[in-house]
């Protein structure tokens, strides 16, 4: 399969300061459904040899100039070559139609950052791991109970996409006749998507100055997505998702077998996150009657809140994160 030549933004455009400590470029790679997903490289200035590599993508519904590229550009500060990539369907990544998601493609999106790393030739093939943050660390997650070639895992502040969809937040709509009603909805918009012609979209966060009766989480987000992280090309930022676009996610649950992952998994959350439910369960399940709980892990950050863990470089714990790396690969 030959990659789709994509028009790829050369001036730096990420919502975080650039490194005068690592190179950085644009690079290409495609998956096994013939989507050709962009990154932003970072190799750590006068690199010798080939060195340990990591793929880091989320949160779901962001773009590589937003948080991913942060862990990644910090993490080849370390030492690491790493790779920050849009989505199918998203960011500067190709897919048509856009703004859809699929537990599936997704996850394969994480295995052809693998592909793609393990046949760079500054990389150690035998040394690749993965970061997953917020929907993308379940993504992280549920990659690393496929892909044997991943040597450590790290989820960070994550979500179940697949939970949160079928479920709703904090499990509140976890009912036959909730989702009946979801379905319901989400198939009539099929049918006038086909009619009008386009995708109706779910809208993005609260914009700014956000009500001050909405939920702390929601603030949280639109501090983050709308005001100082804004990019004109994170869904997030804009309006959202299509309405349909998350369909799938409601009947294919991911995460099975994770007590079956016998790499090293690192899952990192803020005590007062509202999501942090999700890592604590994703991590019980994973270790409950599991043969591989000794490189396992689940870290909670005291005080810290959903997107601390997505730019506050006083709380993201990244020297843990390298010694955890670098003691499993």
């Amino acid at each position: 399969m030959k990659a789709e030549e994509l028009k790829l933004v050369t001036e730096w455009d990420k919502t975080f300061p650039e490194s005068d400590k690592v190179d950085h470029s644009k690079v290409t790679f495609i998956n096994r459904y013939g989507i050709t997903l962009a990154a932003d490289m970072y190799v750590p200035k006068d690199a010798e040899g080939r060195l340990p590599a990591i793929a880091v993508s989320g949160p779901f519904g962001a773009v590589k100039e937003q948080c991913s590229g942060l862990y990644a550009q910090t993490m080849a500060e370390r030492g690491f070559i790493t790779i920050a990539f849009d989505p199918s369907f998203t960011g500067e990544s190709s897919g048509e139609p856009r703004y859809m998601a699929s537990p599936d493609i997704n996850t394969e999106d994480f295995m052809a950052a693998v592909d793609f790393l393990s046949l760079c030739e500054k990389v150690d093939p035998e040394r690749i791991s993965i970061i997953g943050i917020c929907g993308w660390g379940g993504m992280a997650l549920n990659t690393a109970a496929l892909d044997p070639r991943i040597k450590v895992t790290v989820a960070s502040t994550m979500y179940d996409m697949t939970r949160v969809n079928a479920n709703g937040y904090f499990d509140s709509e976890d009912s036959e006749e909730q989702r009946y009603e979801k379905k319901k909805a989400m198939a009539a918009q099929r049918l006038e998507d086909l009619k009008n012609g386009t995708y109706k979209r779910a809208g993005g966060c609260l914009p700014l100055p956000v009500p001050e009766d909405a939920p702390f989480f929601v603030k949280d987000y639109s501090e983050y997505y709308k005001g100082r992280a804004y990019h004109a090309r994170s869904l997030n930022s804009n309006d959202g998702w299509n309405v349909t676009g998350c369909q799938s996610f409601m009947n294919q649950p991911i995460l099975k077998y994770s007590d079956e992952i016998r790499s090293a998994v690192l899952i990192i959350h803020g005590e007062k996150a509202h999501s942090c439910y999700f890592s604590k369960d994703a991590y019980a399940n994973m270790t409950k009657d599991s043969k591989y709980t000794d490189n396992k892990e689940l870290m909670i950050i005291s005080g810290a809140v959903h997107t601390d863990l997505y730019d506050n470089l006083n709380v993201i714990p990244f020297d843990h994160i390298e010694e955890f790396i670098r003691k499993y690969i």
